[in-house]
């Protein structure tokens, strides 16, 4: 675990969910994504990587790139969560760019080791996170050929990985942030999720294996029980369609209905908007759909 890119920062106290700069920390787990222009997904459709010069900043890097991008321009210091820094790189530059301060932190979920030794750099070099937005995805299943969809083909060690990052890993997330926003009494802890958890479908070829993010969902629920008392906002986001960004505006099905794309700045916005919203209407669930985000760049 490496945390990096982090300068005059500290922590203001023990229990402090702010940084010596004053501002709220907001922690993206998955900031980059797989389908961004080098991303493992766009080099598995494509064969390549992708020039993405023409691709408008906030959907570079997907989900991940817009929350950690509006969160920034909205006062707060982001911590980016990546397998390897180097996948962060261009984020981190464009945030800085836009006057927001961030840090990168290399954490991998299959790992409890590697979730505690990060959470205990975050909060010692940044603060106690005020914001927690799970976002992290997977390729396991994708690159099995056609003709092996059922059950039956998919290798252990592929079902494992799946459980490791949509079911045990934010379990042990929720474990390293929930005890200090519940002394706190205040803080938010959020999914970004897809359709499958909401019901399960036969695994067409190319397909991850979403078995694996009902557990996600459903732990989503049961943490909006156990701590919305304590002032802790928790929500469960459905995704429901393909995200815009570098690797799928290029398929072929985007090429022929670019409008069916979802603006991951609308995503952003969905988020900071369940961050803020009065507490009278918090809400455990969100779904988006292309139609509820029209892309408007």
């Amino acid at each position: 675990m490496r945390l990096v890119g982090l300068a005059a920062v500290g922590v203001k106290g023990e229990n402090s969910m702010r940084n010596i700069k004053g501002k709220p920390v907001a922690v993206v787990i998955g900031a980059t994504s797989k389908w961004q222009s080098d991303g493992r997904n766009t080099r598995l459709a494509h064969g390549r990587e992708l020039d993405d010069s023409h691709i408008p900043v906030g959907a570079r890097w997907g989900v991940g790139g817009a929350i950690a991008q509006k969160f920034a321009q909205e006062g707060c210091f982001v911590v980016l969560t990546t397998r390897s820094e180097a996948n962060a790189e261009g984020l981190a530059a464009a945030i800085r760019e836009q006057r927001g301060e961030c840090t990168t932190v290399e954490l991998d979920l299959s790992s409890q080791g590697s979730i505690t030794e990060a959470f205990a750099a975050i909060r010692r070099d940044a603060g106690e996170p005020e914001i927690v937005i799970y976002n992290a995805g997977y390729l396991e299943g994708r690159d099995l050929p056609p003709g092996q969809e059922l059950l039956e083909y998919i290798p252990v060690e592929m079902f494992d990985t799946a459980h490791h990052i949509a079911s045990r890993g934010p379990f042990l997330v929720a474990k390293e942030v929930l005890p200090a926003m519940r002394q706190k009494g205040a803080g938010s802890f959020f999914f970004s999720n897809n359709s499958k958890s909401l019901r399960g479908k036969k695994r067409m070829t190319g397909e991850s294996l979403y078995y694996p993010r009902v557990m996600m969902r459903t732990l989503a629920q049961v943490l909006t029980e156990e701590y919305s008392e304590h002032g802790v906002h928790v929500a469960n986001v459905v995704i429901d369609g393909t995200i815009d960004s570098p690797g799928t505006r290029a398929l072929p099905k985007a090429q022929n209905r670019p409008e069916l794309l979802i603006n991951p700045v609308k995503i952003a916005e969905a988020f900071w908007y369940l961050h803020t919203q009065d507490r009278s209407c918090w809400t455990h669930e969100l779904q988006l759909t292309p139609y509820a985000t029209v892309p408007s760049y």
